[in-house]
């Protein structure tokens, strides 16, 4: 029997009321008018350099991201409900970041086992007892969020380290707004352009308190073979500050400084885009040409802000992933808004018995994989890959959780055939200061490839822009 998936546009041939618009619109533009656009989309992503790069693949790693020109679209009161409830759980991210580097309270109160956190490699034992300017670890967060139901919202993934994609996400707004204007006057679409301003001032209210006077931040950059490095250049240039390599920064008695043909300027807040191994040499990775030697010991003592801060990473670990509806009871005394997808962790006993026995139905992933690598999705899974990954998991179980396959959402796709619905999901991104800033929307990633539930960019998928409306969809009929 053929799954019956939630369409966000509408089924039956009723539109619901936020996607009435872009019904009218798909139904009224020819297929030619819209090749011609979806051309047009992307010699401007091609003329701005937007490019990502797959190492693992070999040749030229440079190409672009496909970019889909039919919107998603959230209604006002869709976007409250998703916005309250992504606050709550970065909340109970940082309040678990701040109690396993201090108190561990909920290491004690046997909520989350005690193993799988002091023996995890994404815990930093370097972080213990430090406390980072204003209590915040995670100050930047994307949430990857799926939906299976007009008000069923499940969080699929935490980003506590440094997610991307944002810069994909201002980008197909810009896109829209150039290829499509006539839309943008029909419907009171929320603005996402003013991200960068809030993101420099998220970044500057997290200064340390000896700062004196205007803090400087920076955006520190692995450099120009990084896989992201465009949306680390675009993001330094939007925010207005500089975009800086380890080689660029030093320190000098616990206090970091950039060159500059002016001298040695003082720098307050690094935003950084390089992993912990390779932050400082004298601290992580002694083979580390990417950092900057000191810079750990400048953030000890308080004289810098590193975001995100070092060791996040314990927070969006995948074994850890299951316990955060407990955190947000734990650390806030509520019930969770958005729910998790149920896990099976494969380091215990039981639950490794049942994931072997139901491979065909489950998607298995590593717990620190990343970019649709290193997972298993077993309907679509032959029975000679079955076989190898069933191997994996008796070999190291401890390193795999399995959930089960979601009917993720579809959204009106324009594909090759023409219009038809195609599996999203939304990386929403949190900005945690001093106050809580989330931008209306964030990035849609879409599965282009028929049937396919992986949305990846880096396994065929591609990227749209979300649409929040301003008003309940009621409202703009």
């Amino acid at each position: 029997m053929r799954t019956r998936f939630f369409d966000e546009m509408g089924q039956d041939g009723d539109a619901r009321p936020q996607y009435a618009a872009i019904r009218e619109w798909l139904g009224s533009t020819p297929f030619d008018a819209l090749s011609l656009k979806r051309r047009e989309a992307e010699v401007l992503f091609r003329k701005v350099g937007i490019t990502f790069s797959v190492y693992a693949e070999g040749g030229d790693p440079e190409r672009l991201i496909p970019f889909d020109i039919v919107p998603r679209v959230l209604d006002a009161r869709e976007w409250r409900f998703l916005s309250r409830g992504l606050e709550q759980r970065v909340a109970a991210l940082n309040a678990f970041l701040r109690d396993v580097y201090g108190e561990r309270e909920i290491l004690r109160a046997g909520i989350v086992p005690e193993a799988l956190i002091l023996l995890n490699p994404s815990f930093r034992a370097e972080m213990q007892g430090l406390a980072p300017a204003g209590g915040v670890y995670t100050h930047v967060a994307g949430i990857d969020v799926v939906r299976v139901g007009p008000d069923d919202f499940h969080v699929l993934e935490d980003n506590c380290r440094t997610p991307s994609g944002v810069s994909y996400m201002l980008e197909n707004r810009e896109a829209m707004m150039r290829l499509f204007p006539d839309l943008f006057e029909r419907l009171p679409i929320a603005p996402v352009s003013h991200y960068p301003e809030e993101l420099r001032e998220t970044l500057k209210s997290v200064a340390p308190a000896r700062c004196d006077g205007e803090p400087t931040v920076v955006l520190l950059t692995p450099g120009s073979y990084n896989s992201a490095y465009y949306e680390h250049s675009f993001l330094a240039d939007e925010m207005g500050i500089e975009l800086v390599e380890g080689a660029d920064l030093f320190t000098d008695e616990n206090l970091v400084y950039m060159r500059t043909t002016q001298g040695p300027r003082r720098v307050d807040v690094v935003y950084r885009r390089i992993d912990d191994d390779y932050l400082d040499p004298l601290t992580f990775r002694p083979d580390s040409a990417l950092g900057v030697p000191g810079l750990h010991a400048a953030y000890r003592a308080g004289n810098v802000t590193i975001a995100n801060a070092v060791g996040a990473g314990i927070a969006d670990d995948k074994s850890v992933y299951p316990y955060v509806p407990e955190m947000i009871r734990f650390y806030l005394g509520e019930e969770p808004l958005l729910k998790n997808v149920p896990t099976y962790c494969c380091g215990r006993p039981d639950d490794l018995a049942f994931v072997l026995d139901r491979l065909d139905e489950l998607v298995v992933k590593e717990t620190r994989g990343s970019g649709g690598y290193g997972m298993l999705v077993g309907p679509h899974a032959s029975r000679e890959e079955r076989a190898e990954f069933a191997a994996k998991l008796r070999a190291r179980p401890d390193d795999f959780i399995a959930q089960p396959t979601l009917a993720l959402s579809t959204c009106p796709t324009f594909v090759d055939s023409g219009i038809a619905p195609r599996h999203v999901d939304l990386r929403p991104f949190v900005l945690v200061g001093r106050e809580v800033r989330i931008v209306p929307g964030g990035l849609t990633r879409v599965a282009l490839r028929e049937g396919s539930l992986v949305v990846n960019s880096s396994q065929g998928g591609g990227t749209k822009d979300t649409w929040v409306l301003e008003s309940d969809a009621e409202q703009n009929r």
